[in-house]
Protein backbone atom coordinates (compact mmCIF):
# COMPACT_ATOMS: atom_id res chain seq x y z
CA UNK A 1 0.00 0.00 0.00
CA UNK A 2 1.39 3.13 -0.91
CA UNK A 3 2.28 5.79 1.94
CA UNK A 4 -0.36 8.95 1.69
CA UNK A 5 1.41 12.20 1.36
CA UNK A 6 0.64 14.67 4.33
CA UNK A 7 -0.39 17.29 1.75
CA UNK A 8 -3.43 14.68 0.92
CA UNK A 9 -5.24 15.68 3.73
CA UNK A 10 -7.25 18.13 5.16
CA UNK A 11 -5.18 21.12 6.50
CA UNK A 12 -7.11 20.30 10.13
CA UNK A 13 -5.66 16.80 10.12
CA UNK A 14 -1.66 17.32 8.60
CA UNK A 15 -0.16 17.78 11.91
CA UNK A 16 -1.69 16.03 14.69
CA UNK A 17 -4.72 14.07 12.95
CA UNK A 18 -5.35 10.10 13.92
CA UNK A 19 -3.28 7.79 11.42
CA UNK A 20 -4.46 6.60 8.17
CA UNK A 21 -6.36 3.21 9.32
CA UNK A 22 -8.06 5.31 11.94
CA UNK A 23 -9.57 7.96 9.29
CA UNK A 24 -10.43 4.91 7.10
CA UNK A 25 -12.43 2.98 9.77
CA UNK A 26 -14.23 6.70 10.61
CA UNK A 27 -15.32 6.88 7.08
CA UNK A 28 -16.34 3.27 6.45
CA UNK A 29 -18.78 3.76 9.56
CA UNK A 30 -20.25 6.60 8.52
CA UNK A 31 -20.70 5.39 5.14
CA UNK A 32 -23.02 1.75 6.94
CA UNK A 33 -24.51 4.67 9.30
CA UNK A 34 -25.80 6.54 6.25
CA UNK A 35 -26.27 3.49 4.34
CA UNK A 36 -28.64 1.79 7.53
CA UNK A 37 -30.17 5.74 7.68
CA UNK A 38 -31.23 5.34 4.00
CA UNK A 39 -32.71 2.37 4.46
CA UNK A 40 -34.67 2.79 7.50
CA UNK A 41 -35.93 6.17 5.06
CA UNK A 42 -37.34 4.04 2.64
CA UNK A 43 -38.94 1.40 4.77
CA UNK A 44 -40.56 4.06 6.61
CA UNK A 45 -41.99 5.98 3.62
CA UNK A 46 -43.69 2.37 2.21
CA UNK A 47 -45.98 3.19 5.47
CA UNK A 48 -47.23 6.24 3.85
CA UNK A 49 -50.12 6.74 1.64
CA UNK A 50 -49.08 7.70 -1.84
CA UNK A 51 -51.69 10.81 -1.50
CA UNK A 52 -50.47 11.39 1.70
CA UNK A 53 -46.95 13.45 -0.15
CA UNK A 54 -48.53 14.83 -3.64
CA UNK A 55 -51.62 15.38 -5.54
CA UNK A 56 -53.39 12.79 -7.54
CA UNK A 57 -51.66 10.68 -5.19
CA UNK A 58 -48.20 11.20 -6.57
CA UNK A 59 -45.86 9.54 -4.30
CA UNK A 60 -42.48 11.59 -3.28
CA UNK A 61 -40.78 7.92 -2.93
CA UNK A 62 -40.28 4.91 -4.30
CA UNK A 63 -44.09 3.10 -4.61
CA UNK A 64 -43.35 -1.15 -4.65
CA UNK A 65 -45.80 -2.22 -7.32
CA UNK A 66 -46.80 -5.25 -5.62
CA UNK A 67 -48.70 -2.35 -3.21
CA UNK A 68 -51.57 -1.66 -5.80
CA UNK A 69 -53.98 -2.66 -3.85
CA UNK A 70 -57.25 -2.36 -6.07
CA UNK A 71 -55.87 -2.43 -9.82
CA UNK A 72 -58.38 -1.46 -12.58
CA UNK A 73 -59.30 -2.34 -15.85
CA UNK A 74 -59.73 0.25 -18.90
CA UNK A 75 -62.58 1.76 -19.95
CA UNK A 76 -64.35 -0.94 -22.55
CA UNK A 77 -66.63 0.12 -25.50
CA UNK A 78 -68.29 -1.92 -28.05
CA UNK A 79 -65.84 -1.99 -31.28
CA UNK A 80 -67.51 -3.94 -33.82
CA UNK A 81 -70.66 -2.15 -33.52
CA UNK A 82 -69.17 0.84 -32.46
CA UNK A 83 -70.82 3.29 -34.71
CA UNK A 84 -74.47 2.01 -33.60
CA UNK A 85 -73.53 2.03 -29.93
CA UNK A 86 -72.17 5.80 -30.11
CA UNK A 87 -75.57 6.05 -32.17
CA UNK A 88 -77.41 4.81 -29.51
CA UNK A 89 -76.12 7.09 -27.28
CA UNK A 90 -76.79 9.92 -28.81
CA UNK A 91 -80.45 9.06 -28.88
CA UNK A 92 -80.45 8.19 -25.43
CA UNK A 93 -79.35 11.85 -24.61
CA UNK A 94 -82.98 13.23 -25.79
CA UNK A 95 -85.71 14.57 -23.57
CA UNK A 96 -87.98 12.28 -25.83
CA UNK A 97 -86.29 8.89 -25.18
CA UNK A 98 -85.97 9.93 -21.21
CA UNK A 99 -89.63 10.11 -21.40
CA UNK A 100 -90.17 6.47 -23.30
CA UNK A 101 -88.13 5.63 -20.28
CA UNK A 102 -89.80 6.87 -17.49
CA UNK A 103 -93.33 5.66 -19.23
CA UNK A 104 -92.00 2.51 -19.31
CA UNK A 105 -91.25 1.80 -15.64
CA UNK A 106 -93.69 3.73 -14.69
CA UNK A 107 -96.68 1.72 -16.68
CA UNK A 108 -94.49 -1.46 -14.71
CA UNK A 109 -95.31 0.38 -11.22
CA UNK A 110 -98.71 0.68 -11.92
CA UNK A 111 -99.31 -3.00 -11.71
CA UNK A 112 -99.41 -4.59 -8.21
CA UNK A 113 -97.74 -7.92 -7.81
CA UNK A 114 -97.69 -7.87 -4.67
CA UNK A 115 -95.62 -11.14 -2.76
CA UNK A 116 -97.00 -12.47 0.69
CA UNK A 117 -95.45 -14.56 2.81
CA UNK A 118 -98.32 -16.64 3.27
CA UNK A 119 -99.21 -17.18 -0.35
CA UNK A 120 -100.45 -21.02 -1.58
CA UNK A 121 -99.70 -22.59 -4.55
CA UNK A 122 -99.98 -20.86 -7.80
CA UNK A 123 -103.16 -22.93 -8.96
CA UNK A 124 -105.11 -21.62 -5.98
CA UNK A 125 -103.97 -18.71 -4.48
CA UNK A 126 -106.04 -15.73 -6.24
CA UNK A 127 -103.16 -13.04 -5.04
CA UNK A 128 -100.35 -14.56 -7.68
CA UNK A 129 -103.26 -13.48 -10.94
CA UNK A 130 -101.54 -9.67 -10.61
CA UNK A 131 -98.62 -11.56 -12.99
CA UNK A 132 -100.83 -11.85 -15.58
CA UNK A 133 -101.72 -8.37 -15.73
CA UNK A 134 -97.73 -7.84 -15.45
CA UNK A 135 -97.69 -10.15 -18.63
CA UNK A 136 -100.15 -8.33 -20.33
CA UNK A 137 -98.50 -4.79 -19.69
CA UNK A 138 -94.95 -6.06 -20.78
CA UNK A 139 -96.45 -7.43 -24.41
CA UNK A 140 -97.75 -3.94 -24.97
CA UNK A 141 -95.08 -2.19 -23.98
CA UNK A 142 -91.87 -4.18 -25.71
CA UNK A 143 -93.77 -5.29 -29.41
CA UNK A 144 -90.25 -5.70 -30.92
CA UNK A 145 -89.55 -7.99 -28.02
CA UNK A 146 -92.49 -10.00 -28.35
CA UNK A 147 -92.08 -10.42 -31.68
CA UNK A 148 -88.81 -11.48 -31.96
CA UNK A 149 -87.17 -13.40 -28.76
CA UNK A 150 -88.61 -16.39 -27.96
CA UNK A 151 -90.93 -16.42 -24.19
CA UNK A 152 -92.11 -19.82 -22.08
CA UNK A 153 -94.11 -19.43 -19.40
CA UNK A 154 -92.44 -21.38 -16.35
CA UNK A 155 -94.84 -22.56 -13.58
CA UNK A 156 -97.29 -20.59 -14.83
CA UNK A 157 -96.26 -16.96 -13.71
CA UNK A 158 -92.48 -17.28 -14.49
CA UNK A 159 -91.06 -15.66 -17.81
CA UNK A 160 -87.95 -16.93 -19.96
CA UNK A 161 -87.27 -14.81 -22.97
CA UNK A 162 -84.41 -15.99 -25.59
CA UNK A 163 -82.76 -14.16 -28.08
CA UNK A 164 -80.93 -16.34 -29.91
CA UNK A 165 -77.66 -15.63 -31.52
CA UNK A 166 -76.00 -17.01 -34.36
CA UNK A 167 -72.88 -18.67 -33.13
CA UNK A 168 -74.44 -21.83 -30.96
CA UNK A 169 -70.77 -22.19 -29.98
CA UNK A 170 -70.69 -19.13 -27.41
CA UNK A 171 -72.07 -19.34 -23.83
CA UNK A 172 -74.79 -17.28 -24.36
CA UNK A 173 -75.60 -14.39 -21.26
CA UNK A 174 -78.39 -14.44 -18.49
CA UNK A 175 -79.77 -11.07 -17.13
CA UNK A 176 -82.61 -11.76 -14.36
CA UNK A 177 -85.07 -9.57 -12.85
CA UNK A 178 -88.06 -10.10 -10.77
CA UNK A 179 -91.53 -9.23 -11.01
CA UNK A 180 -92.78 -8.96 -7.52
CA UNK A 181 -92.75 -6.21 -4.51
CA UNK A 182 -93.19 -6.11 -0.63
CA UNK A 183 -96.45 -5.62 0.27
CA UNK A 184 -97.41 -2.02 0.88
CA UNK A 185 -98.54 -1.41 4.76
CA UNK A 186 -101.58 -0.48 4.62
CA UNK A 187 -101.18 1.94 7.56
CA UNK A 188 -98.62 3.66 5.47
CA UNK A 189 -100.25 5.10 2.75
CA UNK A 190 -100.71 8.29 4.15
CA UNK A 191 -97.47 9.11 4.76
CA UNK A 192 -96.34 8.52 0.88
CA UNK A 193 -95.71 11.34 -0.92
CA UNK A 194 -97.10 10.41 -3.87
CA UNK A 195 -99.70 7.15 -3.87
CA UNK A 196 -97.67 4.01 -3.59
CA UNK A 197 -99.02 2.75 -7.09
CA UNK A 198 -99.29 5.56 -8.80
CA UNK A 199 -96.16 5.98 -10.76
CA UNK A 200 -95.75 9.20 -10.85
CA UNK A 201 -93.09 11.28 -12.46
CA UNK A 202 -92.54 14.49 -11.04
CA UNK A 203 -89.58 15.48 -13.22
CA UNK A 204 -86.83 13.80 -12.04
CA UNK A 205 -87.89 10.99 -9.84
CA UNK A 206 -90.29 7.87 -10.35
CA UNK A 207 -92.42 7.15 -7.35
CA UNK A 208 -93.54 3.70 -6.49
CA UNK A 209 -93.28 0.47 -4.87
CA UNK A 210 -91.22 -1.53 -7.40
CA UNK A 211 -89.10 1.73 -8.92
CA UNK A 212 -86.23 0.13 -6.99
CA UNK A 213 -86.48 -3.20 -6.15
CA UNK A 214 -86.40 -4.52 -8.64
CA UNK A 215 -88.83 -3.36 -11.56
CA UNK A 216 -86.31 -1.02 -12.44
CA UNK A 217 -83.92 -3.95 -13.21
CA UNK A 218 -86.37 -6.03 -15.34
CA UNK A 219 -87.61 -2.64 -16.86
CA UNK A 220 -83.93 -1.70 -17.54
CA UNK A 221 -83.16 -5.30 -18.84
CA UNK A 222 -86.53 -5.73 -21.21
CA UNK A 223 -85.62 -2.08 -22.76
CA UNK A 224 -82.33 -2.66 -23.30
CA UNK A 225 -83.52 -5.68 -26.25
CA UNK A 226 -86.46 -3.24 -27.44
CA UNK A 227 -83.63 -0.81 -28.34
CA UNK A 228 -81.41 -2.97 -29.39
CA UNK A 229 -84.04 -4.54 -31.81
CA UNK A 230 -85.44 -1.31 -32.44
CA UNK A 231 -81.91 -0.47 -34.30
CA UNK A 232 -81.49 -3.45 -35.72
CA UNK A 233 -78.93 -5.33 -33.95
CA UNK A 234 -78.63 -8.79 -34.51
CA UNK A 235 -76.28 -10.97 -31.61
CA UNK A 236 -73.85 -13.63 -32.09
CA UNK A 237 -74.31 -14.75 -28.46
CA UNK A 238 -77.34 -15.64 -27.13
CA UNK A 239 -79.46 -13.67 -24.41
CA UNK A 240 -81.62 -15.12 -21.46
CA UNK A 241 -83.73 -13.34 -19.76
CA UNK A 242 -85.54 -15.26 -16.83
CA UNK A 243 -88.05 -13.11 -14.39
CA UNK A 244 -89.39 -14.78 -11.45
CA UNK A 245 -92.19 -14.10 -9.42
CA UNK A 246 -91.63 -14.41 -6.04
CA UNK A 247 -88.44 -13.01 -5.29
CA UNK A 248 -89.35 -11.32 -2.11
CA UNK A 249 -90.47 -14.45 -0.88
CA UNK A 250 -86.96 -16.40 -1.64
CA UNK A 251 -88.17 -17.26 -4.91
CA UNK A 252 -89.18 -20.93 -4.32
CA UNK A 253 -91.58 -21.33 -6.66
CA UNK A 254 -89.95 -18.59 -9.48
CA UNK A 255 -86.45 -18.49 -9.81
CA UNK A 256 -86.10 -22.24 -8.33
CA UNK A 257 -88.57 -23.62 -11.38
CA UNK A 258 -86.69 -21.28 -14.03
CA UNK A 259 -83.58 -22.74 -12.81
CA UNK A 260 -84.38 -25.97 -13.86
CA UNK A 261 -85.39 -25.43 -17.37
CA UNK A 262 -82.42 -23.23 -18.00
CA UNK A 263 -80.20 -26.09 -16.80
CA UNK A 264 -82.54 -28.52 -19.15
CA UNK A 265 -81.83 -26.45 -22.08
CA UNK A 266 -78.03 -25.41 -21.42
CA UNK A 267 -76.93 -27.84 -19.54
CA UNK A 268 -74.91 -27.11 -16.21
CA UNK A 269 -72.18 -24.08 -16.18
CA UNK A 270 -73.47 -23.18 -19.33
CA UNK A 271 -73.99 -19.72 -18.91
CA UNK A 272 -70.59 -17.10 -19.42
CA UNK A 273 -72.31 -15.23 -16.88
CA UNK A 274 -75.37 -13.89 -14.87
CA UNK A 275 -75.90 -10.82 -13.90
CA UNK A 276 -78.96 -9.67 -11.34
CA UNK A 277 -79.98 -6.95 -9.21
CA UNK A 278 -77.03 -5.72 -5.91
CA UNK A 279 -75.07 -3.27 -5.40
CA UNK A 280 -74.84 0.38 -7.50
CA UNK A 281 -71.96 2.82 -7.20
CA UNK A 282 -71.43 5.28 -4.60
CA UNK A 283 -69.63 8.06 -3.68
CA UNK A 284 -67.17 7.33 -0.84
CA UNK A 285 -64.51 9.28 0.71
CA UNK A 286 -65.05 11.66 -1.89
CA UNK A 287 -64.60 9.33 -4.90
CA UNK A 288 -67.25 6.99 -6.84
CA UNK A 289 -67.17 3.75 -6.51
CA UNK A 290 -69.13 0.65 -8.31
CA UNK A 291 -69.65 -2.59 -6.22
CA UNK A 292 -70.45 -5.63 -7.87
CA UNK A 293 -71.56 -8.53 -5.72
CA UNK A 294 -69.06 -11.56 -6.26
CA UNK A 295 -70.51 -13.24 -3.23
CA UNK A 296 -73.99 -13.61 -1.21
CA UNK A 297 -74.63 -14.51 2.15
CA UNK A 298 -76.54 -17.57 3.51
CA UNK A 299 -80.08 -16.88 4.69
CA UNK A 300 -82.64 -19.01 7.35
CA UNK A 301 -84.62 -18.04 9.90
CA UNK A 302 -85.33 -19.66 13.32
CA UNK A 303 -88.89 -19.76 15.30
CA UNK A 304 -88.68 -20.16 19.24
CA UNK A 305 -91.58 -21.56 20.13
CA UNK A 306 -92.05 -21.01 24.43
CA UNK A 307 -94.62 -23.16 26.18
CA UNK A 308 -95.57 -22.67 29.49
CA UNK A 309 -98.40 -23.29 31.99
CA UNK A 310 -101.41 -21.18 31.63
CA UNK A 311 -104.00 -19.82 34.58
CA UNK A 312 -105.18 -16.56 35.88
CA UNK A 313 -103.01 -13.47 35.64
CA UNK A 314 -103.86 -12.37 39.39
CA UNK A 315 -101.60 -15.38 40.61
CA UNK A 316 -98.71 -14.96 38.20
CA UNK A 317 -95.37 -16.77 37.98
CA UNK A 318 -92.18 -14.87 38.54
CA UNK A 319 -91.21 -15.11 34.63
CA UNK A 320 -93.97 -15.55 32.22
CA UNK A 321 -94.10 -17.51 28.58
CA UNK A 322 -93.80 -13.47 27.52
CA UNK A 323 -90.84 -12.48 30.08
CA UNK A 324 -88.76 -15.54 29.37
CA UNK A 325 -88.60 -15.36 25.54
CA UNK A 326 -88.16 -11.41 25.94
CA UNK A 327 -85.22 -12.54 28.02
CA UNK A 328 -84.09 -15.45 25.79
CA UNK A 329 -84.20 -12.81 22.63
CA UNK A 330 -82.50 -10.23 24.44
CA UNK A 331 -79.37 -12.05 25.61
CA UNK A 332 -78.92 -12.97 21.81
CA UNK A 333 -79.14 -8.93 20.81
CA UNK A 334 -76.69 -8.74 23.58
CA UNK A 335 -74.03 -11.14 22.11
CA UNK A 336 -73.86 -10.34 18.71
CA UNK A 337 -71.74 -12.45 16.00
CA UNK A 338 -67.90 -11.86 16.30
CA UNK A 339 -67.75 -8.45 13.48
CA UNK A 340 -63.87 -8.82 12.03
CA UNK A 341 -62.23 -8.08 8.76
CA UNK A 342 -61.32 -10.98 6.96
CA UNK A 343 -58.36 -10.18 4.51
CA UNK A 344 -59.59 -13.13 2.02
CA UNK A 345 -62.85 -11.29 1.33
CA UNK A 346 -64.37 -9.47 -1.19
CA UNK A 347 -65.02 -6.50 1.18
CA UNK A 348 -61.36 -6.43 2.49
CA UNK A 349 -60.79 -5.82 -0.89
CA UNK A 350 -63.42 -3.16 -1.29
CA UNK A 351 -61.88 -1.27 1.75
CA UNK A 352 -58.06 -1.70 0.13
CA UNK A 353 -59.94 -0.14 -3.29
CA UNK A 354 -61.35 2.86 -0.83
CA UNK A 355 -57.34 3.20 0.35
CA UNK A 356 -56.32 2.91 -2.87
CA UNK A 357 -58.34 5.39 -4.93
CA UNK A 358 -60.23 7.75 -2.30
CA UNK A 359 -59.39 11.34 -2.23
CA UNK A 360 -60.36 12.45 0.94
CA UNK A 361 -59.64 9.48 2.90
CA UNK A 362 -57.88 10.40 6.43
CA UNK A 363 -54.29 9.31 6.12
CA UNK A 364 -54.04 7.18 9.39
CA UNK A 365 -57.05 4.84 8.18
CA UNK A 366 -55.67 5.22 4.63
CA UNK A 367 -52.22 4.47 6.19
CA UNK A 368 -53.76 1.69 8.40
CA UNK A 369 -55.57 -0.33 5.53
CA UNK A 370 -51.99 -0.67 3.50
CA UNK A 371 -50.29 -1.78 6.81
CA UNK A 372 -53.05 -4.38 7.46
CA UNK A 373 -51.95 -6.50 4.64
CA UNK A 374 -49.46 -7.93 6.68
CA UNK A 375 -50.09 -6.44 10.13
CA UNK A 376 -52.56 -8.01 12.34
CA UNK A 377 -52.66 -4.64 15.30
CA UNK A 378 -53.42 -2.42 11.86
CA UNK A 379 -56.06 -5.12 11.12
CA UNK A 380 -57.62 -4.46 14.49
CA UNK A 381 -57.24 -0.54 13.78
CA UNK A 382 -59.14 -1.04 10.77
CA UNK A 383 -61.76 -2.70 12.32
CA UNK A 384 -62.05 0.14 14.98
CA UNK A 385 -63.10 2.65 12.48
CA UNK A 386 -65.09 0.81 9.44
CA UNK A 387 -67.33 -1.18 11.61
CA UNK A 388 -68.82 1.50 13.37
CA UNK A 389 -70.68 1.71 10.17
CA UNK A 390 -73.65 -0.91 10.57
CA UNK A 391 -73.38 -1.52 6.96
CA UNK A 392 -69.52 -2.59 7.10
CA UNK A 393 -70.62 -4.40 10.38
CA UNK A 394 -73.65 -6.35 8.05
CA UNK A 395 -70.80 -7.41 5.56
CA UNK A 396 -68.17 -8.76 7.48
CA UNK A 397 -70.03 -10.81 9.82
CA UNK A 398 -73.49 -13.19 10.51
CA UNK A 399 -76.60 -11.14 11.38
CA UNK A 400 -79.29 -11.79 13.54
CA UNK A 401 -82.50 -9.91 13.63
CA UNK A 402 -85.63 -10.54 15.45
CA UNK A 403 -88.71 -9.52 12.93
CA UNK A 404 -91.57 -11.41 14.15
CA UNK A 405 -93.05 -12.22 17.99
CA UNK A 406 -96.39 -13.03 19.51
CA UNK A 407 -97.55 -14.06 22.49
CA UNK A 408 -101.13 -13.89 24.88
CA UNK A 409 -104.59 -13.66 23.94
CA UNK A 410 -106.06 -11.43 27.15
CA UNK A 411 -105.33 -8.97 29.19
CA UNK A 412 -105.72 -11.21 32.30
CA UNK A 413 -105.21 -14.75 31.12
CA UNK A 414 -101.17 -16.28 31.51
CA UNK A 415 -100.12 -16.50 28.14
CA UNK A 416 -99.52 -20.53 27.20
CA UNK A 417 -97.83 -20.18 23.82
CA UNK A 418 -95.23 -17.55 22.94
CA UNK A 419 -93.11 -17.09 19.33
CA UNK A 420 -90.55 -15.59 17.83
CA UNK A 421 -88.92 -15.77 14.75
CA UNK A 422 -85.58 -14.68 14.23
CA UNK A 423 -83.37 -14.10 10.80
CA UNK A 424 -79.97 -15.26 10.28
CA UNK A 425 -77.78 -13.18 7.47
CA UNK A 426 -74.45 -16.41 6.92
CA UNK A 427 -71.28 -14.53 6.37
CA UNK A 428 -69.46 -15.98 3.76
CA UNK A 429 -66.50 -17.18 6.08
CA UNK A 430 -69.01 -19.07 8.25
CA UNK A 431 -71.45 -21.61 7.75
CA UNK A 432 -75.58 -22.22 8.69
CA UNK A 433 -74.45 -24.96 10.77
CA UNK A 434 -71.72 -22.89 12.73
CA UNK A 435 -74.67 -20.48 13.06
CA UNK A 436 -76.82 -22.92 14.62
CA UNK A 437 -74.40 -24.55 17.04
CA UNK A 438 -73.83 -20.62 18.46
CA UNK A 439 -77.45 -20.24 18.92
CA UNK A 440 -77.67 -23.20 20.72
CA UNK A 441 -75.12 -22.80 23.06
CA UNK A 442 -75.73 -19.30 23.27
CA UNK A 443 -79.29 -20.15 24.56
CA UNK A 444 -78.74 -22.92 27.04
CA UNK A 445 -77.46 -21.31 30.25
CA UNK A 446 -80.85 -19.29 29.88
CA UNK A 447 -82.77 -22.44 29.41
CA UNK A 448 -81.47 -24.13 32.26
CA UNK A 449 -81.91 -20.89 34.85
CA UNK A 450 -85.78 -20.83 33.54
CA UNK A 451 -86.10 -24.66 33.67
CA UNK A 452 -86.97 -25.14 30.32
CA UNK A 453 -86.52 -28.23 28.46
CA UNK A 454 -85.23 -27.74 24.97
CA UNK A 455 -85.45 -29.12 21.52
CA UNK A 456 -83.34 -27.80 18.60
CA UNK A 457 -85.01 -29.01 14.38
CA UNK A 458 -86.56 -32.39 16.23
CA UNK A 459 -83.25 -32.97 18.49
CA UNK A 460 -83.83 -33.14 22.59
CA UNK A 461 -80.86 -31.35 23.86
CA UNK A 462 -79.89 -32.95 27.35
CA UNK A 463 -80.58 -30.96 30.04
CA UNK A 464 -77.91 -31.29 32.99
CA UNK A 465 -78.65 -34.00 35.21
CA UNK A 466 -80.35 -31.79 38.40
CA UNK A 467 -82.51 -30.22 36.53
CA UNK A 468 -85.98 -29.89 38.18
CA UNK A 469 -89.42 -30.67 36.90
CA UNK A 470 -89.82 -28.36 34.03
CA UNK A 471 -91.42 -25.88 33.91
CA UNK A 472 -92.28 -24.83 30.14
CA UNK A 473 -90.34 -26.19 27.00
CA UNK A 474 -88.40 -23.87 24.17
CA UNK A 475 -88.39 -25.62 20.67
CA UNK A 476 -86.34 -24.25 17.78
CA UNK A 477 -87.32 -25.05 14.00
CA UNK A 478 -86.75 -23.64 10.50
CA UNK A 479 -89.18 -21.26 9.29
CA UNK A 480 -89.01 -20.82 5.29
CA UNK A 481 -85.89 -21.80 3.23
CA UNK A 482 -82.23 -22.73 3.99
CA UNK A 483 -79.88 -21.00 1.87
CA UNK A 484 -76.06 -21.41 2.57
CA UNK A 485 -73.30 -18.60 1.31
CA UNK A 486 -73.06 -18.69 -1.93
CA UNK A 487 -69.82 -19.66 -4.21
CA UNK A 488 -67.44 -16.61 -4.71
CA UNK A 489 -67.25 -15.50 -8.32
CA UNK A 490 -63.31 -15.26 -9.54
CA UNK A 491 -62.52 -11.54 -9.45
CA UNK A 492 -59.30 -11.05 -8.15
CA UNK A 493 -57.48 -9.15 -11.01
CA UNK A 494 -54.34 -9.80 -9.32
CA UNK A 495 -54.50 -13.30 -8.96
CA UNK A 496 -53.28 -14.13 -12.90
CA UNK A 497 -54.43 -17.83 -12.58
CA UNK A 498 -57.89 -16.83 -11.64
CA UNK A 499 -60.42 -16.88 -14.65
CA UNK A 500 -61.64 -13.24 -14.10
CA UNK A 501 -62.54 -12.48 -17.96
CA UNK A 502 -66.39 -12.10 -17.10
CA UNK A 503 -65.37 -9.54 -14.23
CA UNK A 504 -63.19 -7.48 -16.36
CA UNK A 505 -65.64 -7.54 -19.01
CA UNK A 506 -68.23 -6.23 -16.55
CA UNK A 507 -65.52 -3.70 -14.89
CA UNK A 508 -65.17 -1.86 -17.76
CA UNK A 509 -68.09 -1.88 -19.26
CA UNK A 510 -69.35 -0.43 -15.96
CA UNK A 511 -66.41 2.24 -16.36
CA UNK A 512 -67.36 2.91 -19.65
CA UNK A 513 -71.01 3.46 -18.97
CA UNK A 514 -70.07 5.89 -16.60
CA UNK A 515 -68.21 8.24 -18.00
CA UNK A 516 -69.78 8.13 -21.20
CA UNK A 517 -73.26 8.93 -19.47
CA UNK A 518 -71.70 11.32 -17.01
CA UNK A 519 -68.31 11.61 -16.37
CA UNK A 520 -67.32 13.89 -19.64
CA UNK A 521 -68.85 16.37 -17.82
CA UNK A 522 -67.01 16.89 -14.82
CA UNK A 523 -63.93 14.52 -15.28
CA UNK A 524 -64.81 11.95 -12.84
CA UNK A 525 -64.40 8.66 -13.12
CA UNK A 526 -65.82 5.05 -11.00
CA UNK A 527 -63.40 3.10 -9.70
CA UNK A 528 -64.86 -0.51 -9.91
CA UNK A 529 -64.41 -3.04 -6.42
CA UNK A 530 -65.37 -6.36 -6.15
CA UNK A 531 -68.27 -6.01 -3.24
CA UNK A 532 -71.25 -8.04 -1.63
CA UNK A 533 -74.87 -6.90 -1.27
CA UNK A 534 -76.45 -7.51 2.26
CA UNK A 535 -79.27 -9.02 1.19
CA UNK A 536 -80.20 -12.31 -1.38
CA UNK A 537 -81.29 -12.56 -4.70
CA UNK A 538 -82.84 -15.04 -6.89
CA UNK A 539 -79.25 -15.66 -8.01
CA UNK A 540 -79.09 -18.88 -5.16
CA UNK A 541 -81.00 -21.07 -7.73
CA UNK A 542 -78.50 -19.98 -10.36
CA UNK A 543 -75.18 -21.52 -8.98
CA UNK A 544 -75.25 -24.66 -11.49
CA UNK A 545 -75.51 -22.55 -14.38
CA UNK A 546 -71.94 -20.79 -14.10
CA UNK A 547 -69.46 -19.58 -12.00
CA UNK A 548 -69.51 -15.99 -12.78
CA UNK A 549 -72.71 -14.40 -10.93
CA UNK A 550 -72.46 -10.84 -10.77
CA UNK A 551 -75.56 -8.94 -8.51
CA UNK A 552 -75.52 -5.55 -10.00
CA UNK A 553 -77.79 -2.48 -10.65
CA UNK A 554 -76.22 -0.02 -12.14
CA UNK A 555 -77.88 3.35 -9.91
CA UNK A 556 -76.68 5.82 -8.03
CA UNK A 557 -76.87 5.07 -4.21
CA UNK A 558 -76.35 8.75 -3.51
CA UNK A 559 -73.79 8.71 -0.59
CA UNK A 560 -74.67 5.31 1.27
CA UNK A 561 -73.22 2.09 1.16
CA UNK A 562 -76.57 0.38 1.08
CA UNK A 563 -77.96 0.23 -2.31
CA UNK A 564 -81.32 -0.96 -1.11
CA UNK A 565 -81.77 1.62 1.71
CA UNK A 566 -84.23 3.33 -0.55
CA UNK A 567 -86.02 -0.03 -1.17
CA UNK A 568 -88.96 -1.76 0.76
CA UNK A 569 -89.93 1.27 2.44
CA UNK A 570 -92.37 4.01 2.35
CA UNK A 571 -91.58 6.82 -0.68
CA UNK A 572 -89.30 4.20 -2.94
CA UNK A 573 -88.56 6.15 -5.76
CA UNK A 574 -86.00 5.82 -8.96
CA UNK A 575 -84.44 8.90 -10.51
CA UNK A 576 -85.14 8.98 -14.16
CA UNK A 577 -81.55 9.80 -15.22
CA UNK A 578 -80.68 6.86 -13.11
CA UNK A 579 -82.94 5.13 -14.90
CA UNK A 580 -81.74 6.07 -18.66
CA UNK A 581 -78.27 5.46 -17.33
CA UNK A 582 -79.50 1.40 -16.21
CA UNK A 583 -80.83 1.49 -19.96
CA UNK A 584 -77.37 2.03 -21.46
CA UNK A 585 -75.36 -0.08 -19.26
CA UNK A 586 -77.57 -2.82 -20.48
CA UNK A 587 -77.55 -2.13 -23.97
CA UNK A 588 -73.43 -1.76 -23.36
CA UNK A 589 -73.31 -4.99 -21.41
CA UNK A 590 -75.33 -7.03 -24.17
CA UNK A 591 -73.14 -5.91 -27.28
CA UNK A 592 -69.93 -6.03 -25.15
CA UNK A 593 -70.64 -9.48 -24.25
CA UNK A 594 -71.17 -10.08 -27.90
CA UNK A 595 -68.06 -9.48 -29.22
CA UNK A 596 -65.82 -10.72 -26.58
CA UNK A 597 -63.86 -14.16 -27.45
CA UNK A 598 -62.42 -14.52 -23.83
CA UNK A 599 -65.61 -16.42 -22.51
Amino acid sequence: MQDVKNHDLPTSTRSHGPSFNARRSSKLLRLAGCTILLFFCGLYATQFSTSDFGPQGVSLFLHDADMDLCPQVDMLFPEVSGELWKSIGQDMRTEEFKKQAVDWLAGAVRVETETFDDMGPVDEDPRWRSRFKFHAYLEQAFPLVHANLKLTKVNTYGLLYEWKGSDASLKPILMAGHQDVVPVNPDTVQEWTHPPYSGYYDGTRIWGRGSNDDKSGLIGTISAVEVLLRNDFKPVRTVVMPFGFDEEAGGLRGAASLAKVLEELYGECGFAFIIDEGGGFTEQYGTVFATPGVAEKGSFSIKMDLATKGGHSSVPPDHTSIGILSALLTHLENNPFERRINRSTPTYRMFQCFAEHSSVMPSSLRKAIRKSINSDDALREVESVLLKDPVYRALVSTTQAVDMIHGGIKSNALPEETWAVVNHRVAITSSVEATISRDISLLQPLVEKFNLTFSAFGEPIPPPSDLYPSEGSLEISYVGGINTPAPITPWDLKDAEADTAPFRMLAGTIRGVFREHRGFADGRDVVVSPGMPTVGTDTRWYWNLTKHIFRYSHHNSGNSTNSFERAHTVNEFLEADNLVETIRFFVTLIMNADESREF
